[in-house]
This record gives structure tokens, sequence and C-alpha cells, in this order.
């Protein structure tokens, strides 16, 4: 099992967007969401960080290869997908088709074992 985790700001004056966001995905999207995970093969939790620079969007992805799962989400052409996109974009400034494009989060420390930074 592998985890993918990164952080995402919310853009200015998007709080109450993301709200809306957040509460169809646990309300009316509900079914969608859950069966989009499943399709990914990944178990998803977002937590919302206030900080002073900003509220950050903490997502982990949990599975049998995350990144890869993200690769195959944005090749999906359904509605729910295109919403999700289209509402990341709006709220955040990230393009998920492009995140392919994108260094993977680097994992720095791991309690369990030991891991080290990426030479630069």
């Amino acid at each position: 099992m592998s985890l993918l985790a990164m952080a995402v700001p919310i853009l200015p004056g998007k709080m109450e967007q993301w709200r809306s966001f957040v509460g169809e995905l646990n309300g009316a999207r509900r079914e969608q969401f859950a069966a989009s995970r499943q399709r990914m093969q990944v178990h998803e939790r977002t937590f919302l960080q206030p900080t002073p620079m900003g509220d950050l969007v903490i997502v982990t992805l949990e599975g049998a290869d995350p990144a890869e799962a993200m690769r195959r989400f944005v090749s999906v052409d359904d509605e729910f997908t295109r919403w999700f996109i289209q509402q990341v974009v709006e709220i955040h400034g990230l393009d998920l088709t492009r995140i392919a494009d994108a260094p993977p989060p680097e994992l720095v420390i791991d309690s369990d074992r030991r891991v080290g930074l990426r030479a630069a």
C-alpha cells in the first residue's frame, strides 16, 4: 500500500466555493465520488489546514499506486470527473489534467523507516 499526499492552496476568495464543493462531495455527489475513488483503487482523505499564509487543503491518496491512479482519473471523460476537475481549477488554480507534468510530492520523513531528500 502506498501513500501520496499533497498540499494545495485555496485561492483567495474561494473558500465559500470550496465549502460548497466539499458539501456536494459529502452530499449529493457522494456516491459518484465514492465510485470514482473505488475505480481509481484509492482511499482519499482531505483535510482543511488554515495557516497565516492562507488556507490549504491536504489531500492524501492511499492505494497500490496513487500516482498512476491520478493519471487514470484525469483520462476519464464522464460528467462527474469533468465537474471535479473544473472545481479544482477554479478553487485551487490546479489543472489536474497536467498533474503528470508536475514533480511528485517527495517523502522526506517516515517514522517507521529512514528516507532521505533527493539530490538537488
